[in-house]
């Protein structure tokens, strides 16, 4: 019986991250519907004539088998599941982007059936729409997403201290762990200050125009980046690297 629990079958999944273990092995960082993050080895997945060579890959939905009583579970079985585009360009980087905030933010072994159902529904909208506007309004709701899943709701639509609904034309710091507060209240209070607009943009999920955009960004990373910690996204960077060698480019 003990053996039976600590088996998983065919549950759909998909890897956030995977790398090379040992001579012939690699270890695979899978995001299930069932059970959430769980770290697996796959035992000669290396090898030349090994079945799982070439199919443990990101952005692909997979059905995954799997045993074990450790905090290393040992992949039995994978198969493609297929039905789903392979993200490529800007599409590509965002998916890397949602990987590596499950990775750094999701505990293991901790099941999100709603937010595993919201990743696979975002990975196709982001391959499906790629202007940049697009894009980025998809990722700000998937953000929202797991952050509510994870406990973090923000409020956005009402003052914390009053219960006002929120005028577009004011201003408001957004306190970590509470929400937003009128600025012409707060003259010492910390956390970013963002236009009432912007957090009702985030609220409604419906972005008017590029400033709006941009705040409702900067708003987010500076809350994904308290409860990330000293966690930092490497993935950004890269967003960072590339966008600084395309304005280079123009520049010549």
């Amino acid at each position: 019986m003990r053996q039976l629990r600590d088996r998983h079958d065919d549950e759909p999944a998909f890897v956030l991250h995977a790398y090379p273990y040992k001579e012939t092995s690699v270890i695979v960082e899978a995001f299930t519907e069932a059970a959430g993050r769980v770290p697996m080895v796959a035992k000669g997945a290396r090898r030349p004539r090994s079945e799982l060579r070439g199919l443990l890959q990101a952005f692909q939905p997979l059905a995954l088998s799997w045993a074990g009583t450790g905090e290393l579970k040992t992949l039995v079985k994978a198969e493609w599941r297929g039905g789903l585009p392979l993200p490529t360009g800007a599409a590509l980087l965002c998916g890397f982007y949602l990987n590596e905030l499950l990775l750094k933010l999701l505990p293991r072994e901790d099941p999100h059936p709603a937010l595993y159902a919201e990743y696979a529904a975002t990975l196709h909208a982001l391959t499906g729409d790629v202007r940049p506007s697009a894009q980025a309004a998809t990722l700000r709701g998937f953000e929202l997403r797991l952050l509510a899943e994870l406990g973090y709701a923000l409020p956005l639509a009402h003052d914390v201290d009053t219960g006002a609904p929120i005028a577009a034309a004011e201003r408001y710091h957004y306190a970590f762990d509470r929400g937003p507060r009128l600025v012409a209240r707060e003259s010492d209070a910390r956390g970013p200050v963002v236009r009432g607009a912007t957090l009702l943009a985030l609220a409604t999920a419906h972005y008017p125009d590029a400033e709006v955009a941009a705040e409702a960004k900067r708003l987010m990373r500076s809350v994904l980046d308290h409860y990330l910690e000293a966690r930092g996204i490497e993935s950004r960077r890269v967003v960072q690297d590339l966008a600084a060698l395309e304005d280079d480019k123009e520049m010549r």
